[in-house]
C-alpha cells in the first residue's frame, strides 16, 4: 500500500535537489509547546537549512483571541507570509526542530487559506542533519511575494460545531495528545484547564504515527493500522483535537497521506473546551 497523497510530503534527499529550484520556499515552522525550554527563533538564528524562513506560529495567529494559536483573520496571514517570500506559485516545504510536530500545523494552515502546494520535511530538521546536509545560520532577506487568501472553513470546527457533535455523532473526534493528559491522569500545562477529554473523542497520541527513533512518517500498512485499532473508519468525517490545535495537525496530515484530504481541526482544541467550565468533559 502506498500513501495516496504522496507528494505531501518530500525526503531530505529531494529537498536536498530541489534547494535552490527558483519555485521552491523552505520553512521551518519550529514551535514551543508547553512544558518546552526550546527557544524557536533562537534554534532558527543557530541553525536552518539554508534559505528557509521562519513561520512564528504564535505571531502568525489571532493574538487577541484568549487562547493559544489560533487561526488569524486572512489579512494577517496574507500580510505575514507574503513579507516571509511566500505566495501564489509557490512550491512550500516545511519543516521543524523536532522532526513533526508544529510544521504540520503549518501546513495545515497554508491549506486553510487556499495553498495547496505545500508537502512537508519527512524527519525534519534533525533527519536532515544525520543525512548530512548543511545548515548555516546566515539571516534570510526574501522578497516579498503577494499571497491570495481563499479561505476553506470545512477545514477547521469550533466549539460550538463539536459540542453539537455530541448529539449527532456525524463526526469521530481524535485527540492527539498523549494518553496520561486524555486520561486526566496528569495535569494540563497551561494553567486554568481541567484535566480529562472531550466526551466520546478517541485517543491516537501523535507520535504514535511516526518512527519512535526517525521521527519520519510511519509507512501507508502501518499508519492506516494505527486507525483501524482505534475503530476509526476513513470513509466517515473526522476531526482532530490536540493542547492547542498544533498536533492535531499531525493527525491530520498523516490521514490526509491515506487518502482523507479534508480533515478539519477543532482550532481552540483543549485549550478552549479544558478552560470552560460549562462544557461537558470525561476524566
Amino acid at each position: 500500500m502506498n500513501y495516496a497523497n504522496p507528494d505531501a510530503l518530500v525526503s531530505t534527499a529531494w529537498l536536498a535537489e530541489h534547494l535552490v529550484a527558483p519555485d521552491v520556499r523552505i520553512v521551518d515552522g519550529t514551535n514551543q509547546l508547553p512544558g518546552s525550554d526550546l527557544d524557536p527563533k533562537e534554534a532558527y538564528a543557530q541553525q536552518h537549512i539554508p534559505g528557509a524562513v521562519f513561520f512564528d506560529i504564535g505571531e502568525i495567529a489571532d493574538t487577541d483571541s484568549l487562547y493559544p494559536n489560533m487561526l488569524p483573520p486572512p489579512e494577517k496571514f496574507a500580510s505575514r507570509v507574503s513579507a516571509l517570500g511566500l505566495g501564489d506559485g509557490s512550491r512550500i516545504v516545511v519543516y521543524d526542530a523536532a522532526g513533526l510536530v508544529s510544521a504540520a500545523r503549518v501546513w495545515w494552515m497554508f491549506r486553510y487559506f487556499g495553498h495547496k502546494d505545500i508537502a512537508i520535511l519527512d524527519g525534519g530538521l534533525p533527519k536532515w542533519i544525520r543525512d548530512d546536509h548543511p545548515v548555516d545560520d546566515k539571516p534570510v532577506h526574501p522578497s516579498r511575494r503577494h499571497f491570495t487568501p481563499r479561505v476553506h472553513n470545512f477545514l477547521v470546527r469550533n466549539t460550538d460545531q463539536v459540542l453539537a457533535n455530541l448529539d449527532s455523532g456525524r463526526e469521530q473526534v481524535i485527540d492527539t495528545r498523549s494518553a496520561a493528559r486524555y486520561s486526566g491522569e496528569v495535569p494540563e500545562a497551561r494553567p486554568g484547564l481541567r484535566a480529562g477529554h472531550i466526551p466520546k473523542s478517541l485517543n491516537l497520541p501523535y507520535p504514535d504515527i511516526l518512527d519512535p527513533e526517525e521521527k519520519t512518517l510511519l509507512p501507508a500498512d502501518a499508519l492506516k493500522r494505527k486507525f483501524d485499532a482505534l475503530g476509526i473508519d476513513l470513509k466517515r468525517p473526522i476531526v482532530t483535537s490536540c493542547g492547542s490545535g498544533v498536533t492535531a495537525g499531525v493527525v491530520a496530515f498523516g490521514l490526509y497521506l491515506l487518502g482523507v484530504e479534508n480533515v478539519p481541526v477543532y482550532d481552540g482544541s483543549w485549550s478552549e473546551w479544558g478552560s470552560r467550565d460549562d462544557l461537558p468533559m470525561e476524566p
